[in-house]
Order: C-alpha cells, then sequence, then structure tokens
C-alpha cells in the first residue's frame, strides 16, 4: 500500500495505532497537557462497544478515570468491592480488601471505560478514527515515523508524527515492527480455557466469588443488577455447541455447591463464549520512535484483573514520558519508560500466574495435587499475611510506589 496516492496528510505530536481504553487515555492524558494526538482503529466504536471484556478497576485506575476528567460515571454506576470470595472445601472465605489494605476495586466493565473515554474525546475535541483499513506504520527507527491508513471512505491519509505508540490489542501489527533478532517474547500457554456466559439473572452475590472444586474453577461475577458475567473451567477446545443451558448451570451449580446451601440465581443465558488465555510479554516495549502499550506489549491471564488496569498503567507512564520527551529532556527520556512499566508488568504476570494455579485443577492432577492446593488455600485465608497478601496485590500498587 505505500505506493497508494494519498488523498491527505497530517501532521502531530503522537500517532496512537490503537483506539480502545489504552489508546483514548494516553490521547486524553496528552490532550490534557496541550499535546495533539490522533489515535486510528481497525474496529469501528461499535464493535468495541459491543465487546465484553474486563470488569474490575484497581483503586489507582478508578481514581485516575475521576481526577483526569475522563468522566464520574463509575461513581454512579459501578459498584465498589471492598473484598472477594475465595471458595473451596465447600465453604466461603471473605478476603476483605479494605480492612486489610485501605483499598478497594470497582466492578466496573471494560466497555464503560471505553464510552466514557471515547465520549470525552469527543466532548474535549480530540481526533479518533473508527473503521479503518490498510494500517501502516512507517520509519520508525527515523525521527519522523508516519502511520498510514483508509478510511472508511476508501480515502488514503497519512499521519506524520514525532512519535507513534502502538497500542493495538493482543494481535498487535505494531509489535511486530521491532525486528526478529532483537526482539524477545517469553510466554506461557495455560492447559484449559474459561466457558464464559452473560444471564439475565439478579446478583447471586454482592462481591466476586472465585471457587475452587474437584471439579475445576468457577468465577461468579456481575454486571448490573439483572445481567451477570461468570465463567468455569473447561477444555482449552470446547465448543459452545456442547453446552446447553441446563449443563451449563448444572455445572456452575456444582462447583459453588457447599454445606452452607449455597446457590446461583439463574436465568436466561444469551450470550456463551470460551475464553483461551496465555501470558505474553514482548521486550523491548520501545524501539526508535515507536512505543507499545496494553495488551500489544503484554497479556496476562484474566483470573487476576489485572489485563485492562495494566494497560492503563502503561499509558500513565508513558504520557509522562512522552510530555518530557517533547519537552526540553528530548527523546532521551523514552528510556525510563520500559523499566517503569516492565516492573508492574512482571508483578501482574506473578500475580495473576499465581492466582490461575492457586484456583484451577490441571488436567491429570493428581490426589496429592488437589490436596496439596487445598493447603495453600488455607494457608491464604487463614493467615492474616496470606489474606494481606492477595488483597494488596488484588487491588494494585499505586504508581508512586513503582518509579
Amino acid at each position: 500500500m505505500a505506493d497508494t496516492a494519498i488523498d491527505t496528510v497530517t501532521s502531530v505530536p503522537v500517532a496512537i495505532v490503537g483506539a480502545g481504553p489504552a489508546g483514548l487515555m494516553l490521547a486524553h492524558l496528552l490532550g490534557r497537557a496541550g499535546v495533539e494526538a490522533i489515535a486510528v482503529d481497525t474496529r469501528t466504536r461499535h464493535e468495541i462497544e459491543a465487546t465484553h471484556r474486563a470488569g474490575i478497576l484497581e483503586a489507582d485506575a478508578a481514581r485516575d478515570l475521576i481526577e483526569t476528567g475522563v468522566s464520574d460515571r463509575i461513581l454512579r454506576e459501578g459498584y465498589e468491592h471492598e473484598g472477594v470470595e475465595l471458595r473451596f472445601g465447600g465453604r466461603a472465605h471473605r478476603i476483605h480488601f479494605k480492612e486489610l489494605v485501605g483499598e478497594s476495586v470497582w466492578l466496573y466493565p471494560q466497555t464503560d471505560v471505553f464510552i466514557d473515554l471515547a465520549d470525552a474525546r469527543d466532548r474535549d475535541g480530540g481526533t479518533v478514527h473508527f473503521g479503518i483499513k490498510d494500517t501502516e506504520v512507517l520509519d520508525i527507527t527515523t525521527d519522523s515515523p508516519r502511520v498510514r491508513y483508509t478510511a472508511p471512505d476508501g480515502t488514503r491519509h497519512e499521519i506524520r508524527a514525532r512519535y507513534v505508540v502502538g497500542a493495538d490489542g493482543s494481535r498487535s501489527m505494531c509489535r511486530d515492527l521491532l525486528p526478529e533478532d532483537r526482539r524477545v517474547r517469553y510466554g506461557k500457554e495455560y492447559p484449559f480455557a474459561w466457558f464464559g456466559i452473560m444471564t439475565e439473572a439478579p446478583m447471586s452475590a454482592p462481591e466476586l466469588i472465585y471457587a475452587h472444586s474437584e471439579h475445576g474453577f468457577a468465577l461468579i461475577s456481575q454486571r448490573t443488577e439483572t445481567v451477570q458475567r461468570m465463567y468455569f473451567q473447561c477444555a482449552s477446545d470446547e465448543s459452545v455447541d456442547a453446552w446447553p443451558d441446563d449443563r451449563i448451570w448444572q455445572t456452575l451449580q456444582a462447583r459453588v455447591a457447599g454445606g452452607d446451601g449455597f446457590q446461583l440465581k439463574e436465568g436466561p443465558i444469551f450470550e456463551k463464549t470460551v475464553l483461551r488465555f496465555r501470558s505474553f510479554v514482548q521486550e523491548p516495549m520501545r524501539w526508535g520512535s515507536m512505543a507499545l502499550a496494553g495488551d500489544a506489549a503484554h497479556t496476562v491471564p484474566p483470573t487476576g484483573a489485572r489485563g485492562l488496569n495494566l494497560a492503563l498503567h502503561d499509558v500513565k507512564v508513558l504520557a509522562d514520558v512522552l510530555l518530557r520527551a517533547l519537552g526540553r529532556e528530548g527523546e532521551a527520556a523514552l528510556n525510563d519508560y520500559q523499566p517503569r512499566a516492565l516492573r508492574r508488568v512482571w508483578r501482574a504476570q506473578n500475580f495473576s500466574h499465581w492466582m490461575t494455579q492457586l484456583l484451577h485443577t490441571a488436567p491429570g492432577g493428581s490426589p496429592f495435587d488437589l490436596q496439596r492446593q487445598l493447603g495453600e488455600l488455607d494457608n491464604v485465608v487463614g493467615t492474616r499475611a496470606g489474606r494481606s497478601y492477595l488483597a494488596e496485590q488484588y487491588t494494585g500498587w499505586p504508581t508512586s510506589t513503582l518509579h
């Protein structure tokens, strides 16, 4: 496409490939500092809004949405959770975040975070192009990188920038632009997946329930007073077609059953998905005049609710670094990005992996493996140190502590 005629050329300090929450939050933070950025995305706004993703925000991420002027809707429509429940051996064990570490988390779906950010960009006059195609990122090893794309009307456009940010998700095109012999990719595949449902039903519990059973893991989450999100561990090659509603409810109820008589509140299921997941990190997160942020650079299993939070932290750090680079410090300021971002990334990878192995039943596991796992769970809920560790990791680490 490089030789195709260009209809318009626009120059801005920062071009952002990817207009999900990470890309839009970066554009918002730069815009507040008076730096113009253009964000582009191959998906339409409607497609992004219709994709159900993560629902838990760390305390820091929730505060940032409010304090940077994105929106305070989270205070009106979100749900503050002061803890979670670990359920195993047929008993419930609450981890009280507020009591242990003085923080909470917010149940606020990623779709709502995206809507708030997209509305804020519209409100503030920011430029975002959705539904584009044929994206190219050129000249990233120079001080004049370019982004080219085809608009929905078929016209071809070029953005000339000083810096480009690849925030284009887990199937990132930007990450592949780093030379193969200069990049390192770390990864771990997990031998199971999550079967996820959306159901029209009342909340079964006021906070998330992480359930461990000999049959596998289940997560009972919420969305609204009348719509709930639930998951259970399944085989990686599972097909949604093999799971009628009755079988799904029987499986979920069995995995949360216990002596206390707890049962899920059932309702019509209107969405079924199989979520396969892995751990992934690519280094470096910056190459020449391009930086990677969010899922373009790293993904985590969803067990620890870190993915969206990591992406928002990346761009918080990156906005600070870019503003310094565009100011008096110049390009040398970009050297701070990777160390600051990766410290949290690897902490989150560790926590997400730990939560995953703590709660899931490994295929082919022995009776010893199951009893050892129950011993670890008992150690977590039965000691203040164990409860505090989970609470601190789950609610996140303030940005100020990770410089």
